[in-house]
């Protein structure tokens, strides 16, 4: 898995600060992850290639999280985009960018798919033979939703040099692979143990979008690789993530705690603050292994 940010700070975008926006690529596949006002010049920046998005997930009605969805919808109709692109989110969010594309008769010249969400609980909204993904409902002042990413287990890891000593033929490469025993030239069964190894552990990376202190999530996000959750506010504005149903640093770190899980990236920063490595130092209070989403920042998972 790697994640690039785009943009993790709040609502009003700066020159040296965008909205919120990432790119996950796992598995051969690349999501987007909200679509904040100025992503697309982001992607361009960060050389992601406009092919190759095919699904994007919109936690929010927020305009920091999807004012820059119908921008980016537009210019794959001008460079003659034919793939299919699937979008999901809030229920509204159809109408929100149709309603654009119509009054500006920009309609798309190719296949826009809308997944409309609205239940409070987890469902499963993409699924295939490589990983799932599911949507974490959040507690924030519009209808929101996480989304955890989640690998299923890969190929068992063929040693081919054990493989050619047992004398197995090439062509049962792919059924050992897949965990299978074969027979080698001589009609022998080779127990597949002996000619591979373990895959590697799936990796899960969990998103956790503009939220108040949520705990109720805990048990769906636990022990996963990463968990990128917001961290609007520090802990002397305490109010004010109450007040606006954001969290702090320090909440963030508690929901990392007791989640158990590898890693907790910080984001959505508020832009009163002048140095971001106090809100490391603050989440750091009660989880360890912290690190800051920055624009361009790029996270091997």
């Amino acid at each position: 898995m790697k994640l690039t940010i785009l943009g993790c700070h709040s609502a009003t975008p700066r020159w040296d600060s965008n909205p919120t926006a990432q790119v996950l690529e796992v598995r051969g596949h690349l999501f987007l992850i909200d679509c904040g006002e100025g992503t697309q010049v982001q992607l361009r920046r960060f050389k992601v290639k406009f092919s190759r998005l095919r699904h994007i997930f919109i936690s929010h009605l927020h305009g920091d999280h999807f004012f820059g969805l119908v921008g980016l919808i537009s210019t794959f109709r001008l460079l003659g985009r034919e793939a299919e692109l699937h979008i999901y989110g809030p229920k509204g969010i159809k109408d929100a960018i149709l309603l654009q594309l119509k009054l500006g008769k920009s309609y798309t010249n190719y296949p826009l798919l809308f997944h409309e969400l609205e239940s409070t609980d987890p469902q499963v909204i993409f699924d295939d033979d490589k990983l799932t993904v599911t949507t974490i409902p959040l507690d924030h002042r519009v209808y929101t939703n996480g989304f955890l990413f989640r690998e299923k287990i890969g190929e068992r890891k063929l040693d081919v040099k054990a493989a050619g000593k047992a004398r197995i033929d090439v062509s049962y490469y792919q059924k050992l692979k897949q965990g299978f025993d074969v027979e080698n030239v001589e009609g022998k069964l080779i127990p597949n143990a002996t000619v591979t190894q373990d895959p590697d552990p799936p990796k899960s990376y969990a998103y956790c979008s503009d939220t108040a202190y949520f705990p109720e999530i805990v048990s769906q996000i636990s022990n996963v690789t990463s968990l990128y959750h917001e961290a609007t506010f520090l802990d002397e504005h305490h109010h004010l993530a109450v007040k606006t149903k954001h969290s702090t640093a320090k909440e963030a770190g508690a929901i990392a705690k007791k989640a158990a899980v590898g890693q907790l990236i910080l984001g959505h920063y508020s832009g009163r603050y002048g140095s971001l490595e106090n809100f490391r130092k603050e989440a750091s209070e009660l989880f360890t292994n912290v690190v800051l989403a920055e624009d361009g920042k790029v996270f091997d998972l």
